[in-house]
């Protein structure tokens, strides 16, 4: 069975949307310094965090395509992991410094302007929508980089919603919106990183895969004909969407092309119903002894 994963966005648009997204980053960290917007800055950093997840998609999915070797035997799949906490952990702190200084500018009021700030946000409005679009086809084909395809897309809101406080403050001098908008913008922040680091974290620790519940996995296994018992059952994800399975499978007094077709009829199981593309069976007797019997 082949395991090649196809890139199905060319490096060209991914190199676009980076381009697009640091473009944004840069407009806005001057156009925040300038018109004096907070929010502006939060959604510069917003941006910058899906220029890093973009590249993170492209170097995961070029990294996974490389071959095991006898000192990385699964690949180089979790370099994925390790990039995905520095991106999540370096937000989490700037999300948590971004909100005190909104609280401070609530406090203490700072005049914004406003026509600096719609024109600049518009800019960014724009970039984002193109950079969804550019991700649009590569988006149904892949999970990963469909999760960067709707993080751009919730950019585009976020932008969205920073014109409309430009526009307020533009017109009405409601100041308060700019740091109320930057709370909002750096609490989302704050949620999705969160997210990742506890996905990050379940990985490093070898947690089953969220959406796959190891007791309905081995009541399918114990459906199989063939089966007579199930131990030392262990669900592990390498990296996102490769998810691994091993456990001790009791066979009874099968001969050995009876197990292997067992062993088959599993596989095949696990692939359909649980996407489940790696799987280790050890096939036992009823009466073989196991130091794993009481282990999951």
């Amino acid at each position: 069975m082949s395991h090649e994963h196809e890139i199905p966005t060319s490096g060209k648009r991914l190199t676009a949307v980076v381009a697009l997204n640091l473009t944004i980053t840069l407009a806005e960290v001057v156009g925040g310094l300038i018109s004096g917007s907070l929010s502006l800055v939060s959604d510069a950093i917003h941006n910058l965090s899906d220029a890093l997840a973009v590249v993170i998609a492209w170097v995961a999915m070029r990294l996974g395509m490389r071959p095991a070797n006898q000192h990385y035997t699964f690949g180089l799949k979790r370099a994925e992991v390790i990039a995905a906490f520095i991106n999540a952990g370096t937000l989490v702190g700037i999300s948590v410094y971004l909100v005190i200084e909104a609280v401070k500018r609530l406090i203490h009021p700072q005049p914004v302007t406003g026509s600096v700030m719609t024109v600049v946000a518009l800019i960014g409005l724009v970039a984002n929508v193109a950079g969804t679009w550019l991700l649009h086809q590569g988006a149904g084909k892949n999970t990963n980089l469909r999760a960067v395809y709707l993080h751009l897309l919730s950019d585009a809101m976020s932008s969205l919603g920073v014109v409309v406080g430009g526009v307020a403050i533009l017109y009405w001098d409601v100041f308060w919106v700019d740091p109320v908008l930057t709370i909002l913008i750096s609490l989302y922040i704050f949620k999705e990183s969160v997210h990742i680091l506890k996905h990050e974290t379940d990985m490093v620790l070898l947690a089953s895969p969220p959406g796959v519940s190891l007791d309905e996995v081995r009541n399918a296994l114990m459906d199989v004909p063939g089966v007579q018992g199930v131990h030392h059952v262990h669900l592990w994800e390498v990296s996102d969407h490769d998810i691994h399975l091993e456990a001790h499978i009791k066979v009874g007094e099968a001969t050995v092309s009876q197990t292997d077709q067992i062993r088959l009829r599993i596989q095949d199981l696990l692939e359909k119903r649980f996407n489940i593309h790696h799987v280790t069976l050890q096939c036992e007797s009823l009466d073989t002894p196991c130091d794993t019997e009481d282990r999951p």
